[in-house]
């Protein structure tokens, strides 16, 4: 299999990284609606089984330019942390479920501030949406 060279950059073309006296200024990570099954909930009909909840999550990490994986988080760095708290018994509130998740991506070293939003579709039915936003950050 032949490779295509990368085309050179169009004359007059200035990139970012061509500019030392920018910086990066804020760098976020995101996952958009992941949905997991977890038990959770504070009613007897909710105990002992499994109900979607879905999650959002917007990181904000270490501004850096960023050219090697080991300068950011991986996306599956979110979801296999919501999949393992999903996995770890039952929660009563979605505001606890929403805390504790926020608290495992900020364990991870790149992270400085997440706002984790938890929905939970089916505790009003077809009525409406609900669910608990939360951010923290380190100190």
């Amino acid at each position: 299999m032949t490779q295509t060279p990368l085309a050179p950059k169009p004359p007059g073309l200035i990139l970012a990284v061509d500019q030392p006296q920018r910086r990066v200024e804020q760098l976020r990570v995101f996952m958009d609606r992941l949905t997991v099954q977890a038990e959770i909930g504070l009613y007897a009909r909710e105990r002992g089984r499994r109900q979607p909840l879905i999650l959002s999550v917007d990181a904000e990490i270490d501004p850096q330019r960023v050219s090697e994986p080991d300068q950011t988080v991986n996306y599956e760095h979110f979801a296999a942390k919501a999949r393992a708290l999903a996995d770890a018994g039952h929660v009563d509130l979605v505001e606890t479920f929403a805390e504790r998740y926020a608290d495992l991506l900020l364990d991870h070293p790149r992270v400085r501030r997440v706002t984790v939003r938890v929905e939970k579709p089916e505790a009003l039915g077809a009525d409406a949406n609900v669910g608990v936003e939360v951010t923290l950050a380190k100190v």
